[in-house]
């Protein structure tokens, strides 16, 4: 629950990388063509649909996979690095003499526990007994909450999750936060919406827990009594938590309160014994990120059976340890959150799976060996220049606004100037020994990871904050803004075309990675970012004129995507999207301020026909093109704080004076904005 911003999806790619030998030297990679003419659909006017102008034939010829719910550059990248990460893991995973308890032993050991099918498939239902054991015992609702903080410790979340995060008004201290949670459908609405499709939906997710019940050995009746009660209790916990609107304001979610206060609030749970159970005595001061919710699981708490809060938990259990069971249960798991809600045709290959459980396990071991074979030094001396170089363009314009007033132009730029950097991977790895690992029982390693991880972050509260940590892996492909460190964090696993490109011109760059570092650098002066101040502090350091001009802005900007339509008549969200939308603008912006830079006063030459500045635009446009299931589309617009691809193409370009003239975009072209109706902001 860690309040990061992210360009991307933060959970979609964990795209790892390993080798076995890091004093190996760095592999070459093939020249990468910049932009290929070929990937786009010229029939199509760019002022009408310039994400199909620039990606029509990408998108035509690169139909999705079964295997997947969506398809475009983000998985292309995945895909890649994934063939890469499968010859160097099995070169670790064939390995007989490793030393126990060394990093390539717990890959190895993990990997091949994962691959192993035969003993997998004996052991059945064997690994989570005794759990189910523990849950068939319980017979009060003093051991429901007791076993509710036992699976927290397993990494299993019924009810909320705990976690330890910086304190948002002292940004440099850990505390206690308690966060909303225990559903299994994405979203609030899925529970809360009476419309045919939410019904049929609910229908199926009932169906399904009910056949999770009979996989457990549960009799058909029993089951589908025990799903009817599930689906009960999970849509009072929706009805009591906020929304995913309500979620993204930071005023809103925080509310420190010491555990005597806690207690108050939510008075049919014991949190003493809560916070003793997980191992942590004294909690000390607690955000509580949503006291509704709180307030509401305590009634929810003492009003429902104690077989009903058993019911719930074992089918937590169930749903988490479900894909690394035997397959009947993987693929029920598959069947209706892949299927049903994704659209996916059929699951990924059994190695892809198990070895996005090695990384999520063993992530930062994994990263380290892959930079050292894959990650070249000159791509962090030039990201830092990139970097740089996008400071300096974004103070520039900064200075230039004129609706911000001098006062908070000087702390804005003192906010600009104090962002950290981190490119690539961690100063300071993480360390994997306190962390178990056996040969012979998967979900005993994904179980041992999870407890890992869940110590490792419960050690923290009370203590300051280690500003060196890293919220992503170094393989991931991803990036994102920490507001309460003021951080921006690139993983190497992004580094790679389309994004950063070492064979590329200026402009294909800065359109592309350029864009992705200007995107970071806005979130800490989009709508909810802009509340933290230098040091990573909630703090209103705008004077009241400046935030009411810049609720003006937004709004404007807001209303261009709740007019998008993306699938028959479902539309974007303005507000849902707003600090994604504002990022993805200003970063256009910014990154193309500091191109112009770049150029030192020089045109640039023409390749391929097109201009610098076109290319700038269709660098950026190419990094969005995708194929995309319907289902896995309606899903994101209800829970993705993004907006789809085609919006983010079709919508920031549109509001810049330099666009509309480099693509020659005119009144009565579809996607043109009236000068009097375009957002300038950042």
């Amino acid at each position: 629950m860690k309040k990061y911003v992210s360009f991307f999806l933060v959970a979609l790619f964990a795209v790892v990388l390993g080798a076995c030998n890091q004093g190996q030297k760095k592999e070459s990679k093939k020249m990468t063509e910049a932009i290929n003419p070929a990937n786009m659909d010229k029939s199509v006017k760019p002022g009408n649909n310039f994400y199909e102008y620039v990606n029509g034939g990408w998108i035509k010829n690169h139909p999705i996979p079964p295997e997947y719910s969506q398809y475009g550059a983000f998985t292309v990248l995945y895909e890649n690095n994934q063939k890469e990460l499968k010859a160097l893991v099995n070169e670790i995973s064939k390995k007989k003499d490793t030393k126990k308890g060394s990093i390539e032993q717990k890959i190895r050991d993990f990997y091949n526990s994962g691959m192993d099918t035969a003993r997998i498939e004996k052991m059945g239902i064997t690994p989570i007994e005794p759990e189910l054991k523990n849950i068939d015992a319980v017979n009060s609702l003093k051991m429901v909450q007791k076993e509710i903080a036992r699976l927290h410790t397993m990494g299993v979340h019924p009810l909320f999750y705990f976690y330890a995060g910086a304190d948002e008004k002292n940004s440099v201290m850990e505390i206690a936060n308690l966060y909303q949670g225990g559903l299994g459908l994405p979203d609030v609405s899925y529970y809360t919406k009476d419309d045919a499709a939410s019904k049929k939906l609910r229908g199926e997710y009932v169906k399904h827990i009910a056949r999770m019940f009979e996989l457990k050995g549960d009799d058909t009746q029993v089951a589908e009594k025990k799903a009817t009660e599930v689906l009960a209790l999970e849509t009072k916990l929706a009805k009591t938590s906020f929304t995913r609107l309500e979620r993204r304001n930071p005023e809103k979610n925080y509310n420190k309160m010491p555990l005597s206060d806690l207690q108050k609030l939510s008075d049919n749970i014991n949190w003493k014994a809560y916070f003793t159970n997980i191992g942590l005595d004294k909690p000390g001061d607690i955000d509580v990120g949503q006291p509704r919710f709180f307030s509401g699981i305590s009634k929810i708490m003492q009003e429902t059976p104690v077989d009903t809060w058993k019911a719930y938990l074992e089918w937590n259990l169930l749903d988490d340890a479900a894909p690394y069971l035997s397959k009947n249960f993987v693929r029920e798991n598959f069947s209706f959150y892949g299927k049903t809600m994704s659209g996916q045709q059929k699951m990924q290959p059994r190695w892809k799976r198990v070895m996005r459980a090695t990384s999520h396990g063993l992530g930062e071991a994994l990263g380290e060996l892959y930079v050292a074979r894959y990650f070249p030094p000159e791509s962090k001396k030039r990201m830092l220049q990139l970097v740089d170089n996008l400071k300096l363009a974004f103070a520039d314009r900064i200075n230039k606004l004129d609706w911000m007033s001098d006062t908070t132009k000087v702390k804005a730029i003192a906010k600009l100037k104090a962002i950290t950097v981190k490119i690539g991977y961690p100063d300071k790895w993480k360390d994997y020994s306190r962390l178990n690992i056996v040969p012979d029982n998967y979900f005993k390693n994904i179980t041992n990871a999870s407890e890992f991880a869940f110590n490792f972050n419960l050690n923290k509260v009370g203590k300051p904050v280690d500003k060196s940590e890293w919220g992503m892996t170094p393989q991931m492909v991803n990036a994102y803004y920490n507001p309460s460190n003021n951080e921006i964090v690139f993983p190497a696993g992004i580094l790679q075309p389309p994004f950063f490109n070492k064979d590329a011109d200026n402009a294909v760059n800065y359109g592309a990675i350029g864009v992705v570092i200007g995107h970071e650098m806005t979130h800490g002066f989009d709508d909810q970012g802009r509340k933290y101040d230098k040091n990573g502090n909630m703090n209103n350091w705008w004077t009241a004129q400046d935030a009411k001009r810049f609720k003006a802005k937004t709004t404007k900007l807001a209303d261009l995507y709740d007019h998008y339509t993306v699938l028959d008549s479902l539309h974007v969200n303005g507000q849902l999207t707003m600090g994604e939308n504002i990022a993805d603008l200003g970063g256009l912006n910014i990154s193309y301020e500091a191109y112009l830079k770049s150029l030192n006063g020089k045109t640039p030459k023409t390749i391929d026909g097109f201009t610098g500045t076109q290319r700038f635009f269709m660098a950026f446009a190419q990094v969005w093109r995708q194929n995309i299931r319907p289902k896995e589309m309606a899903k994101r617009l209800k829970t993705d704080v993004h907006s789809p691809g085609e919006a983010r193409v079709n919508i920031p370009p549109f509001n810049m004076d330099v666009f509309i003239k480099a693509f020659n975009i005119k009144p009565g072209d579809k996607l043109f904005i009236p000068k009097k109706d375009r957002a300038y902001i950042w």
